[in-house]
């Protein structure tokens, strides 16, 4: 039902793609980084490709308090924002970023000090396994300039500030791969350090992005102000709106991480070669995903700061604008996927095995990111509403339990190996579409309050 007057169908999409386009192209860089990691490690030997996938569960899982808080930031953000409450917004920014500085410190000693069993625990391999460790320890020992930075990014993004979280991670993106070229294979008279080189870089990425996002919330005229407010802790009515967006998004992350890690333990003890066959597709798979995560932070902004005008009408337009644009992109990432996925794997390695298992992995990626990008976008519409506690069921159904459930069977019972995994990660990805896709339908999370 209209609640106002209707934008013309052009500017409603021109409104969509001005906030998506910096969020698909911060992720889609994002992406290509950790792209560009995996290839120049690569050069050392398919061990280096494996040990540092080893490390991204567990480095994620240790995220998954931060980047749940983050979803609860940008969706009450952008409903303040919607309100016109500048003064809410920023205390809740405030207080999250109090709360990250002291979990960090936490979750970083924890890390470093058990990196040795948690790499262990994953499954790697004794050609792997001191790599993956020194690795770990390296990113989690600096992770507290990526937490500052992510907190920040997403109160900028819950505004409609979708260019700086963008600049910030295009900056970080490029010293991360011009410290990979100088110290991963020792070039410019720089020391060759291998894998910890490639850590090293990244943290380095990580400072220039954190001081770029802290200059950027100290602007008095912006919505996003450090100073707009002193206090440290937020009003009981932010305080609850953001809990309870918070604490359903973490069980949705916890989820997430512990069937993610199940997942590559399942795949880490296939061998060494099929974890590297396994990581090079799993980037192909997050340079699928940028482009529903971008879709899916302006279905955060936009859905957010519609329900805070009192307007769910433009919320579920909003909502199937981003949905047809994932559509688009989906085609075309799959029709360059299909003609040229093992041109693609010719860039990380020449060994013909992991081409093999590149071109099927590549044949059945082309298909599953249409559910994939499409879930994203869709969970992203039903978190800008708050609508968390029913992101976080289905995860724990999908990710948690299929996922992992049918990967094992389909590789170790019932003998497929490597390729029965990306048929479970298919499977996970097909019914995370059909409940995000039924429960956008039928509208209930417009009614959410926040």
């Amino acid at each position: 039902m209209e609640m106002g007057d209707i934008p013309p169908e052009g500017s409603i999409i021109r409104d969509t793609i001005s906030i998506a386009w910096p969020s698909v192209l911060e992720s889609f860089f994002v992406c290509l980084a950790g792209m560009m990691d995996t290839i120049m490690v690569g050069s050392l030997g398919s061990y280096a490709i494996a040990a540092v996938g080893l490390s991204t569960q567990p480095k994620f899982l240790g995220l998954a308090v931060f980047l749940s808080m983050n979803v609860a930031v940008s969706a009450v953000v952008a409903r303040r924002r919607g309100e016109g409450d500048r003064e809410g917004a920023n205390r809740v920014l405030r207080m999250a970023l109090l709360i990250t500085l002291v979990l960090t410190a936490v979750v970083s000693v924890a890390f470093v000090g058990l990196a040795d069993p948690i790499v262990r625990l994953v499954g790697s391999q004794p050609d792997t396994h001191e790599y993956a460790v020194e690795y770990l320890q390296i990113i989690m020992g600096g992770i507290g300039f990526n937490t500052v930075s992510l907190v920040l990014n997403a109160a900028q993004r819950g505004a409609g500030n979708t260019r700086i979280a963008m600049t910030t991670n295009l900056v970080s993106n490029v010293v991360n791969i011009c410290f990979n070229y100088l110290l991963i294979g020792g070039n410019f008279g720089f020391p060759a350090l291998g894998v910890r080189g490639a850590a090293i870089a990244t943290v380095l990425g990580t400072v220039c992005a954190c001081v770029m996002s802290l200059i950027s919330c100290l602007h008095k005229d912006g919505f996003i102000y450090l100073g707009a407010v002193k206090s440290w802790v937020a009003d009981r009515f932010n305080i609850r709106s953001m809990t309870n967006v918070w604490s359903s998004s973490f069980v949705e992350q916890v989820c997430l991480r512990i069937g993610f890690l199940l997942f590559s333990m399942t795949v880490a003890n296939l061998g060494t070669t099929e974890m590297a066959a396994h990581q090079i597709g799993a980037n192909m798979m997050s340079m699928s995903f940028s482009f529903g995560d971008g879709l899916s932070v302006a279905a955060v902004t936009l859905i957010g700061q519609s329900l805070g005008r009192k307007r769910p009408d433009m919320a579920k337009i909003y909502g199937n604008v981003c949905q047809k644009l994932g559509l688009i992109c989906a085609a075309v990432v799959s029709t360059v996927y299909v003609l040229f996925g093992r041109q693609i794997y010719r860039l990380y390695t020449d060994e013909t095995e992991i081409l093999d298992y590149g071109v099927l992995i590549m044949y059945i990626l082309s298909v599953l990111l249409f559910f994939q990008i499409l879930q994203v976008v869709q969970f992203g519409c039903l978190r800008g509403a708050g609508d968390t506690r029913f992101t976080a069921m289905v995860s724990l159904i999908s990710v948690t339990i299929i996922r992992p459930g049918l990967s094992w069977v389909l590789c170790y019972p019932l003998g497929i190996g490597l390729i029965g995994a990306w048929l479970g990660t298919f499977g996970d990805q097909a019914v995370r579409f059909v409940m995000s896709f039924i429960r956008f339908r039928k509208g209930n999370w417009t009614k959410l309050k926040l």
